[in-house]
């Protein structure tokens, strides 16, 4: 049987007549997906607290070396806010956690600092002589005392350990202290 386009166009109209409307919507009731939400969010919260659980378990804690009596050849070296400090002077210039990038080896991509690499391996050197002359045993690993402002990014304190590891300067362990220093008001 064919329908010409009038007849087909008839025969929807009476379908969409026998059809009730519904209802018209004049609010929407989100409590039910409210509930539903509040659900999810404890169950991942949950789920989320038991992932944590099993990942600090996995990691093991160094020993603390604390107890260690610090080395006579052992380095210190203090970051500040403005500055990195070697022997009482400071050496580079810190400007809003990070030095400027003519300090560094190779300008804002270098992680190297030449000026406190030199100044480790001359003040190592120095030290080591001064051991000798005494008759007192020099230290194999060199040592590294560093004294920062806890405020001091990683980046900062990356750079200085790169600088005292570099093979002119020779520091193979290092020591951390973390403080807060307050500004010196005069």
């Amino acid at each position: 049987m064919s329908f010409t386009p009038a007849q087909a166009r008839s025969m929807v109209r009476k379908a969409v007549k026998r059809v009730p409307e519904g209802e018209e919507i004049r609010h929407l009731n989100i409590m039910p997906m409210m509930d539903m939400m509040t659900i999810l969010l404890v169950a991942f919260i949950a789920q989320i607290s038991q992932s944590t659980d099993v990942v600090a378990s996995a990691v093991s804690l160094p020993e603390s070396a604390a107890i260690e009596k610090m080395p006579e050849s052992a380095t210190a070296l203090i970051i500040t806010t403005t500055a990195i400090i070697g022997d009482g002077e400071p050496l580079v210039a810190v400007k809003n956690g990070d030095i400027d990038a003519s300090d560094r080896d190779g300008g804002t991509q270098g992680v190297g600092i030449p000026k406190l690499t030199k100044f480790l391996a001359a003040y190592r050197q120095a030290e080591e002589g001064k051991l000798r002359a005494t008759g007192k045993p020099v230290n194999k690993t060199p040592e590294l005392f560093i004294i920062a402002d806890k405020s001091i990014p990683f980046g900062l304190l990356y750079s200085v350990l790169a600088s005292a590891r570099e093979k002119e300067a020779g520091y193979k362990r290092f020591r951390f202290i973390v403080e807060e220093f307050s500004p010196v008001r005069p």
